[in-house]
């Protein structure tokens, strides 16, 4: 049987970074903490540290140990709340969710809003992350739902489904003085024009792309992000033009300094919900779907 006293003692030094840290951590002496990571090496016949002197880092073996260990005790730690939870009178559900790092932060943040509002107290667990590496999640049911910009990939075999919830057309925005210094009215006026871009593995990069090459506008791309909060911090500052969903346009326009050169619905940015569901039935679920309308509506 794994010891998970071993375990904890294991964790806390691969989250401290030393055997000294974590017996500071654990309120035991550092004889104590190596004592205990022998048994657990000795039980689990590996070797989970490199040794260099008083430098550690993990072997191979170690840091699989490590991950599960991690997953472990953030359920423990869930469990414990989940009882408090329970001991105050409320009843927790968890709510696990993937986010397509191509998916911009505040549309994600609209469509998950309505799931913290249902009379059931929900406790969300979000992930960001590819969105292959996401569906292999959702198909051992770490994840309840994976909201995406595309529907399932043809290269990804799991039996899910894609449940569309709307799309955006863009807006261009930039910062007054750059806008200034364009010539022209939109959309001639990116011509030439500083421009910031969505990654390569976002579904909207190649639409944009392919309008640019149909309107023969040449913008000289600055930059090119996964992370559209990032695109639109550099925006901000003054690097280039940049674009996002019509959907959030208050949300751009809120900052002293940025202006809107134009919209286009030529260039769509469709948003899904992908979950094991054929039928959605989850009410966190129902309430995003039911949301997403309003939110998406005529945008």
């Amino acid at each position: 049987m794994l010891n998970f006293k071993h375990l904890r003692y294991f964790w806390t030094v691969g989250k401290a970074g030393g055997v000294i840290k974590a017996a500071e951590r654990l309120h035991v002496t550092p004889q104590t903490v190596s004592g205990q990571i022998q048994l657990l090496e000795s039980s689990l016949g590996v070797t989970l540290f490199d040794r260099s002197g008083r430098a550690l880092s993990l072997t191979d073996a170690g840091q699989l140990v490590f991950d599960y260990a991690e997953e472990i005790f953030s359920l423990g730690s869930e469990l414990q709340e989940a009882v408090e939870l329970l001991e105050r009178g409320g009843r927790l559900q968890d709510f696990r969710v993937g986010v397509a790092d191509a998916v911009p932060k505040a549309i994600a943040y609209r469509l998950l809003q309505p799931a913290l509002t249902l009379p059931e107290k929900v406790r969300l667990a979000c992930r960001e992350w590819k969105l292959d590496s996401l569906m292999s999640e959702l198909a051992v049911h770490r994840l309840d739902l994976v909201i995406a910009d595309a529907p399932i990939p043809q290269s990804v075999s799991v039996r899910a489904f894609s449940h569309r919830l709307g799309e955006s057309g863009m807006s261009f925005f930039a910062r007054e003085d750059l806008a200034a210094s364009l010539e022209g009215t939109f959309p001639g006026s990116l011509d030439g024009a500083p421009m910031l871009l969505p990654g390569e593995d976002a579904a909207i990069r190649s639409r944009l792309e392919g309008w640019f090459k149909r309107l023969e506008i040449r913008p000289q791309v600055r930059g090119d992000f996964d992370d559209s909060a990032l695109m639109r911090a550099f925006g901000e500052a003054g690097v280039g033009v940049f674009a996002g969903p019509t959907a959030l346009e208050s949300d751009f326009l809120g900052k002293d300094g940025v202006v809107m050169l134009g919209r286009t619905r030529d260039v769509l940015e469709e948003f899904y919900a992908i979950s094991v569901e054929r039928r959605i039935r989850h009410p966190c679920v129902v309430a995003i779907v039911e949301n997403a309308r309003d939110l998406l509506l005529e945008s």
